[in-house]
């Protein structure tokens, strides 16, 4: 019998393997790694159901040029009995043709994964929505800088 420990490291190597190397050509692969009855959750979005969730990364994959996750610290816990949980520090590399004149950014952010039977079963993204989207628009971008120079001072 494989022990929860194993479990969860086996499912969240598998995570981070996935998700090193995902893109429009690979997205079949992410029916190995979340569950049927997963919860994906960001600062715009709550997504229910493996097939609602492929069907947002395959848009999303489609209206962007590229898109890179570098996985920096992966810590898991699994005191949480049948429901084991990560957290993870990335760095997300994308260019959007519509964000910053199609120029390639970079955004922080940090996930909480939680699995079930060894597969991700609730996935939650926070990160900074203004500096992905709006920072990278022509008008509202040159504010929002401007707001926060003035929030350093």
């Amino acid at each position: 019998m494989v022990s929860t420990a194993t479990r969860i490291e086996s499912g969240l190597d598998r995570f981070i393997q996935i998700y090193g190397s995902l893109d429009k050509h690979n997205l079949a692969q992410l029916n190995t790694i979340y569950h049927e009855e997963v919860v994906f959750e960001d600062p715009a979005h709550r997504i229910e159901g493996l097939e609602n969730l492929i069907g947002y990364f395959e848009q999303l994959y489609s209206n962007i040029v590229s898109c890179h996750f570098d996985i920096h610290h992966a810590l898991g816990d699994d005191a949480q009995g049948d429901h084991q949980m990560a957290y993870l520090q990335w760095t997300m590399t994308f260019a959007h043709p519509r964000v910053a004149k199609g120029a390639t950014r970079t955004l922080e952010g940090c996930s909480q994964i939680t699995f079930k039977d060894g597969k991700v079963i609730h996935h939650h993204d926070f990160f900074d929505m203004g500096a992905m989207l709006y920072e990278g628009l022509p008008l509202i971008g040159k504010v929002i800088t401007m707001i926060k120079a003035r929030l350093g001072q």
